[in-house]
């Protein structure tokens, strides 16, 4: 079938499901689901890193911090600063992040199987920061409480909080996408602006 004849398709459809096109409704076919392939290894353009960077430094991002509880046997809840975070969709709510396959961190929270994503206000940079590092105890001296459903840390002064557990694992390169079954989620300081990252800086 053809662009032409699915959107033919289509629009029999919707005319069945709001009863304008008369006659009585009758099932019609589905849409044929689209054909899908891998790219090539000799179909890959070489890009720059560096250019690739500086182009996509031009869209700017939200920036969250993505905990979990402590696991078994480890000192202190896990926690991660993260500009990959998207909503991915409504039913089931799902959302999604980014993380690079060689985190220290996204171990514990893999085994942790559950994580909460805080949303950061503007006045929220020092505590991004705090959370980029790696080795040190980023939850030191930093206010949090535990999500309702998950237990991770919800930090204080989020914008906003979403409870997960981990749905599913993606590769993509040299990251991982995860998505997460969203189980709880609320707001925090509504009149803050949001943190935002811009060109390599926060802005």
């Amino acid at each position: 079938m053809g662009q032409a004849g699915m959107a033919e398709a289509a629009v029999r459809y919707l005319r069945l499901r709001t009863g304008t096109g008369g006659g009585a409704a009758r099932p019609v076919d589905p849409l044929p689901r689209p054909e899908l392939r891998c790219v090539r290894e000799d179909e890959r353009a070489p890009v720059d890193q560096g250019e690739f960077r500086r182009v996509l430094g031009q869209f700017a991002t939200g920036v969250t911090v993505v905990t979990a509880p402590a696991a078994a046997g480890e000192p202190s809840p896990a926690g991660f600063a993260c500009q990959s975070f998207t909503s991915l969709s409504l039913d089931p709510p799902l959302v999604a992040f980014m993380v690079g396959r060689t985190s220290s961190t996204w171990p514990r929270i893999a085994r942790a199987g559950v994580f909460c994503v805080n949303v950061l206000g503007a006045r929220q940079d020092a505590l991004c920061r705090a959370f980029a590092v790696s080795g040190a105890d980023k939850f030191a001296g930093v206010a949090h409480d535990p999500s309702p459903v998950s237990g991770s840390p919800r930090l204080a002064g989020a914008l906003a909080w979403i409870d997960c557990t981990v749905h599913a694992v993606h590769t993509g390169g040299d990251h991982l996408i995860v998505v997460g079954r969203v189980n709880a989620l609320g707001t925090g300081a509504a009149d803050e602006p949001p943190l935002l990252f811009h060109r390599g800086r926060f802005i």
